[in-house]
């Protein structure tokens, strides 16, 4: 009996890996040419982007959950009219003062001006130009501990080579908060020269 309990767990486990894995390969990524790669960091060339953002006080947790519904009821058009918008990956976070913007990328195959409008003055639409980045990628839940660790280790990677970032550091999501933490896709981006 205990057998066939353990099978019909482990047949319930691969299925639910499995359904994920569709659910995930169906999200466009943002857009980017690897220009260097040294194990999970990389140096990366983006192409102009347009992003529905919003700007959220509180702690970085608070801050992204804040952030998530209003940008989540603009692209599913429950607050305006016309098109659900494609969901997109990453969703990302950036430090600005004391405040933190919050954005959804937009699928590639919009312009700001084929755009829906968003129905309030929150939402705002912009196209953010192409820029360089470096990047490090990991797994795991989204803890500041977790963060820090890879952040000091990307800025460590990105002062060995004389690389200086221009600004705060960007936190990007590519999964629920449902997905496994050694399945999930997390970054952190700086922009540099």
């Amino acid at each position: 009996m205990l057998v066939y309990f353990g099978l019909g767990l482990l047949v319930a486990v691969i299925g639910l890996i499995g359904f994920w894995y569709v659910q995930t390969r169906n999200v466009e990524i943002a857009r980017y040419e690897v220009l260097q790669a040294d194990g999970a960091i990389e140096l990366r060339a983006y192409p102009p982007l347009i992003v529905a953002e919003v700007i959220r006080t509180g702690s970085r947790d608070q801050a992204v959950r804040a952030g998530f519904g209003p940008l989540a009821r603009y692209i599913f058009a429950q607050e305006r009219g016309g098109e659900k918008i494609a969901m997109t990956a990453p969703v990302t976070q950036t430090s600005e003062g004391s405040s933190w913007v919050v954005r959804f990328i937009m699928p590639s195959g919009y312009t700001l001006d084929r755009l829906p409008k968003p129905s309030g003055a929150d939402v705002k639409l912009i196209e953010l130009p192409p820029a360089r980045r470096a990047t490090i990628r990991f797994s795991g839940w989204w803890s500041n501990e977790l963060f820090a660790e890879k952040n000091a280790e990307l800025l460590a990677w990105m002062a060995k080579r004389g690389l200086q970032p221009l600004g705060e550091p960007t936190f990007a999501y590519y999964n629920d908060p449902f997905t496994p933490g050694f399945l999930r896709r997390n970054e952190i981006l700086y922009e540099i020269p």
